[in-house]
């Protein structure tokens, strides 16, 4: 054990991920769902899951889609990234609606996706945890086993309970995935994709 002088700690490259509660979207959101998720009438057995169609033609969820927007572009600017060339375009915005069950494996949203997130609706007991995953494969290469299942710095995946009215943002680079739902109750959720578009009058290529 290293027992010499203190040293410094300096944390680069790290891999953020956001939360927020905003419980004044449920209801207006819910009811947008609903209606949607009536129209789909065959589930897939083998993926017990309901997706709706984007809801972006819907007036009633502006007021959800702009602080979506506003919320994406606020935190690639605070990362460093120069946003004032570009604005935060939707390229998917749908509900899920997982039964008893349905699983959602682990993926990652490529180009042009740069935020990814979720807004929780209806989360039951025994709702899935959301699950994010170290990005770094030189690490998982040469991983050590860890020393207990506490949450430290060595962790290769980190699982955030969900709960009605939660947000979560994260970079589009970052994998996720949420387990299997045990629970005999339907759990909803709104999935977000965005693009960082270039202005008009922005001559970067991208």
């Amino acid at each position: 054990m290293y027992t010499g002088s203190p040293l410094n700690l300096h944390s680069h490259f790290t891999t953020p991920i956001y939360t927020v509660e905003k419980p004044e979207f449920i209801e207006k959101i819910n009811q947008v769902a609903t209606s949607e998720l009536s129209t789909i009438t065959e589930i897939d057995p083998i993926y017990p899951v309901k997706q709706t169609k984007n809801i972006f033609d819907h007036p009633e969820v502006e007021d959800f889609l702009r602080f979506i927007g506003d919320t994406s572009w606020n935190i690639l600017n605070e990362q460093g990234y120069n946003m004032d060339l570009y604005s935060m375009d939707f390229l998917e915005c749908w509900v899920q609606e997982h039964f008893t069950h349905s699983v959602m494996e682990q993926h990652t949203h490529v180009f042009p996706s740069h935020m990814v997130g979720f807004y929780f609706l209806n989360v039951p007991e025994n709702a899935p945890k959301a699950k994010f995953y170290d990005p770094r494969p030189a690490k998982t290469q040469i991983d050590l086993p860890q020393r207990s299942l506490e949450l430290t710095m060595c962790c290769p995946v980190v699982a955030f309970d969900p709960k009605p009215g939660l947000f979560i943002f994260t970079n589009a680079w970052l994998a996720h995935s949420f387990v299997k739902n045990a629970s005999n109750s339907p759990f909803r959720f709104v999935h977000f994709n965005l693009s960082a578009e270039p202005l008009k009058n922005n001559p970067v290529v991208i």
